[in-house]
C-alpha cells in the first residue's frame, strides 16, 4: 500500500471513507494532531459520542486493554472511535498485531504515536499498512519552512514578502504548532484591503527586529559590509538573549555551506540554484555576489573558522573571551579574509 499524506488522508475522512485503523507516526506532531482531531471532532455527531468515543492515553493502558475497548460494538452509531493519545509511551505496541491483522469492522482505532516511527521491515507495519493506514509525519529541514510558510498563507488568501519567512523561520524554528500560532496572530491584525504580512508587521507584532536579526548579518558578510555588519552585531550584543551566539554561527555554517555547495553547481540558472540550495527564487542573487566575494578556497577556510569558533563559544579552547566578543573577532575575519 503507498504511502498517503495528510491531504489524501483528510479527504478520504471527509468523504466518510473510513479505514478501521489509523496509526500516525513521526516527530513533527502537527499533521498527527490535524489527523486525530478531525476524527475526534467530525466522525460522530455529538450526540453519538458519549457512548461511542473512547479516549485512552498511552502512559496508563496495555496493548490488551486498547485491544478489549476496540472490539466493542458501537451502541446506536454506526462507528465506535478508539483514540489512543500519547501511544508511543505504550511498552510492546506491536502485541496490537493481533488485533490489526484482524480489526473489528465498526471501529475506527486512531494511534498517535509521536515522536517515534515503526521499522518499516516489520510485519507490525506492513500489516498496519495492509489493512489500515501508516501515516509518518516528519519535521521539516529549515531550508523547507518559509516555502511552507508561503504555501500555509496563499491557501487564506494571503501574500507574504519573501524575507518574512525566512524571518519567522529563524525566530520559530521548524515547530508547525508554535509557527501556526504567530501566523493566526499575524493574520488577525492584517488590514482587510491588504493582507500581505511584510517585516514590518512581523517587528511590530512578534518583536523581530527586521533590520538586526541573522539574515541580515549574513546578507552584510556575504556584500562584505562591515559597517553594517558592525551594527547588527552591537545590537546582538545587547540584546543577548534574543540572539545567541551559538544560533548565529549555526546560521552562518548553513549560510557558507550553501555558498559552497553553489560554487560546486555547473547549471548556475537562477532556478537551479534555488532548487538546489532550497531558497526562495528571490534569494538566488544574494547567493551570486556571496559566491563573488567569496571563492571556494575562502569558504572552505570560513567553513573551518566557523567550527573553530563554534568550539570556542561552547567553552573548547578560549579562557572566557565574552561570545559577543567572539562574534566580532569571527565576522572580522570573515569580511578581511584574503
Amino acid at each position: 500500500m503507498k504511502a498517503e499524506s495528510h491531504e489524501e488522508i483528510l479527504q478520504d475522512l471527509k468523504n466518510k471513507i473510513y479505514k478501521p485503523v489509523y496509526f500516525l507516526a513521526g516527530d513533527e506532531p502537527y499533521y498527527i494532531d490535524l489527523i486525530s482531531d478531525y476524527i475526534e471532532e467530525k466522525v460522530l455527531d455529538e450526540s453519538e459520542k458519549a457512548f461511542n468515543q473512547i479516549i485512552m492515553y498511552g502512559d496508563g493502558v496495555t496493548p490488551d486493554q486498547i485491544i478489549d475497548v476496540a472490539r466493542r460494538y458501537p451502541m446506536m452509531a454506526a462507528h465506535l472511535v478508539v483514540i489512543v493519545k500519547e501511544a508511543q509511551l505504550i511498552k510492546k505496541i506491536e502485541d496490537l498485531m493481533v488485533y490489526v491483522q484482524n480489526p473489528q469492522k465498526s471501529t475506527i482505532l486512531v494511534i498517535d504515536y509521536k515522536y517515534k516511527t515503526l521499522d518499516k521491515r516489520t510485519k507490525f507495519y506492513k500489516t498496519i499498512a495492509e489493512t489500515g493506514v501508516y501515516f509518518e509525519s516528519n519535521r521539516l529541514r529549515d531550508y523547507e519552512v518559509p516555502a511552507w510558510i508561503e504555501n500555509y498563507l496563499k491557501k487564506k488568501g494571503i501574500k507574504a514578502e519573501p524575507d518574512a519567512g525566512r524571518m519567522l523561520t529563524e525566530y520559530l524554528g521548524t515547530d508547525l504548532h508554535k509557527i501556526i500560532n504567530e501566523l493566526e496572530k499575524l493574520t488577525i491584525t492584517l488590514p482587510e484591503d491588504r493582507p500581505v504580512i511584510t517585516l514590518s508587521h512581523i517587528e511590530k507584532n512578534i518583536g523581530i527586529s527586521k533590520d538586526f536579526n541573522n539574515f541580515e548579518l549574513q546578507k552584510a558578510i556575504g556584500e562584505k559590509n562591515a559597517y553594517k555588519a558592525a551594527l547588527i552585531i552591537k545590537y546582538f550584543e545587547s540584546n543577548p538573549k534574543d540572539n545567541p551566539v551559538v544560533l548565529t554561527i549555526a546560521s552562518l555554517f548553513s549560510y557558507f555551506s550553501k555558498i559552497l555547495a553553489y560554487h560546486c553547481l555547473t547549471d548556475k540558472s537562477k532556478n537551479n540554484v534555488a532548487a538546489a540550495l532550497g531558497i526562495h527564487p528571490f534569494f538566488v542573487r544574494e547567493y551570486e555576489t556571496a559566491a563573488a566575494n567569496y571563492n571556494m578556497r575562502k569558504v572552505v577556510e570560513i567553513i573551518s573558522l566557523l567550527r573553530t569558533y563554534d568550539m570556542k563559544t561552547k567553552g573548547f579552547g578560549d579562557a572566557g573571551t565574552p561570545p559577543a566578543e567572539l562574534l566580532k573577532e569571527l565576522v572580522f575575519k570573515i569580511i578581511h579574509l584574503s
